[in-house]
């Protein structure tokens, strides 16, 4: 853009002087580089805090799927890469010893429930006494307490999609021996009803950004597109402002400008949905400042989405 504005410029200049109307003097000759220096200082330099502009990057929740029993695996149902609604089966667990489980309590169950109401009966009828009463309830609170902790462990052989999204590198077959401990995960499933768009803006240029203002987003994905949306807000933390807990003192390192990360989201809730995580691009924020400058910002972010036919980078 600026080259473009020098070049209006030199050519109108040119002009006025080929046609006489004003002298080639050293004022018209030095004129090029103060309209450059005055391009820079009124426009282009205001546009980085006006109309900032960095990459963006698409990302998405990924859920590490452990089972919460161990045991064999009797059926795999889904596909790698295949969208599935919330509540779909994952895969299945054998649920022979659990539903034993579960039936072996409720025969407790019901001999103990039988013995109180016997136990119940003869208290009232004065030839029992009140503490075999109150020790079969106590059997019959702990067989119930027992029966519904069964009864969760035997709907849990059925590992369901906890959102909608699709899980990717099924590895899982029927015949596997999962385990529920947290280091050994069947599969990774990959939340799509949220979409994560940051953006990353340098913070000598992020201190106007507020939620709700314009942005306008192009991705390599789609090039020559360019989409719109807003601001949700600026991430307050980022990795090197982190303080975490050790036993050791403060450990001096060297401090660096990273960029701020700040959140959008894109108006078109389709489009955004279809956007597989990792997608890149590069996004536009519009805020209140230096509102000139949003004309070439914008002209700048169309030549990004046209280059990305041809620029891999």
């Amino acid at each position: 853009m600026m080259v473009a504005l020098m070049a209006l410029y030199v050519a109108l200049l040119f002009s006025l002087v080929w046609l006489g109307i004003i002298r080639f003097n050293a004022f018209w000759k030095a004129s090029p580089l103060i309209v450059l220096l005055l391009l820079n200082l009124g426009l282009f330099i205001p546009m980085g805090w006006g109309a900032p502009q960095g990459p963006a990057i698409v990302a998405r929740n990924a859920v590490a799927i452990v089972p919460d029993v161990a045991g064999e695996v009797t059926d795999v149902p889904v596909a790698a890469n295949t969208p599935l609604k919330a509540g779909d089966v994952l895969f299945k667990i054998d649920p022979t010893p659990y539903d034993a489980q579960v039936k072996a309590i409720e025969a407790q169950l019901k001999l103990s429930s039988t013995r109180l109401a016997q136990m119940t009966n003869l208290y009232e009828r004065d030839a029992g006494r009140g503490f075999d009463v109150e020790q079969r309830q106590s059997e019959v609170d702990q067989l119930k307490a027992q029966l519904q902790n069964a009864q969760w462990n035997l709907d849990k052989t059925t590992i369901r999609a906890p959102a909608d999204g699709y899980v990717t590198n099924v590895a899982l077959r029927k015949g596997a021996r999962v385990a529920n401990l947290p280091l050994s995960p069947a599969m990774a499933f990959i939340d799509t009803s949220n979409t994560l768009i940051g953006v990353e803006i340098a913070q000598i240029d992020a201190r106007y950004i507020a939620p709700g203002q314009e942005v306008e987003v192009t991705f390599k994905f789609m090039p020559g597109h360019v989409y719109t949306g807003r601001v949700e807000g600026v991430l307050q933390a980022i990795a090197t402002g982190q303080a975490q807990v050790s036993g050791q003192a403060v450990t001096p390192k060297e401090f660096t400008a990273a960029p701020f990360v700040v959140r959008v989201r894109l108006d078109d809730a389709a489009f955004a949905d279809r956007l597989p995580a990792g997608a890149t691009g590069t996004a536009a924020i519009f805020t209140d400042q230096v509102k000139v400058s949003h004309v070439i910002r914008r002209v700048l972010l169309r030549q990004v989405a046209i280059l990305n036919y041809v620029n891999p980078f």
